[in-house]
C-alpha cells in the first residue's frame, strides 16, 4: 500500500473526490463511524488555514490507484491539556482488512504528526487492539452530555 499525506483538496483531487473520500469513510466505517456531513466538517477543519485549525489526510493506495483506507486528522492547536492532534478518523476498506493495512496506516500518521495524538474508540471496536498494540492507552473515559437543539 502506497500512503500519500494531503493537506488540502485540490491536492486530494488529484487521487480522490471530496464526496468518493467521504463516502469511503463513513461505508467503510461503518456503525463506528459519523454522519456525512459530520465527516465533511472534520475535513473542512483539517484543511482550514484559519488560525487554531488544520490537520491533514493520509490516502492508502493500492497498486492500482484504487483507496483501500483512509485517516483524516484535525490539529487542535493546544498542547499538554489535550494532544495537539485527534485522529478523528481511520479506516481500512472491508475487503483489505486483516493484511496490516491498518497498523500500516497508524504507523504514519503518528509519524506524520507533531506532538500527541488522541483518537476516541468504542469499547467493542476490533480496532481498540491495534491501537492499544500501537501504543495508545486509556488515559480517560470520555463522558458526553448532548443539549437538545
Amino acid at each position: 500500500m502506497k500512503i500519500l499525506t494531503i493537506k488540502n483538496y485540490e491536492q486530494m483531487q488529484r487521487y480522490i473526490s471530496k464526496e468518493k473520500f467521504i463516502n469511503f469513510l463513513f461505508t467503510n466505517l461503518g456503525k463506528y463511524g459519523d454522519e456525512k456531513d459530520a465527516i465533511e466538517k472534520s475535513l473542512n477543519y483539517a484543511f482550514s488555514l484559519a488560525e487554531g485549525k488544520g490537520g491533514f489526510v493520509l490516502l492508502g493506495l493500492n497498486d492500482k490507484g484504487d483507496l483501500i483506507g483512509g485517516v483524516v486528522i484535525n490539529q487542535t492547536a493546544m498542547s499538554s491539556y489535550i494532544p495537539e492532534n485527534i485522529l478523528v478518523y481511520i479506516t481500512v476498506h472491508k475487503d483489505h482488512r486483516g493484511k496490516g493495512y491498518g497498523g500500516m496506516l497508524i504507523k504514519k500518521t503518528l509519524e506524520s504528526c507533531k506532538g500527541d495524538v488522541a483518537l476516541h474508540v468504542d469499547f467493542d471496536n476490533p480496532a481498540k487492539r491495534l491501537y492499544e498494540r500501537t501504543g495508545f492507552d486509556a488515559k480517560y473515559i470520555e463522558m458526553r452530555y448532548k443539549k437538545d437543539s
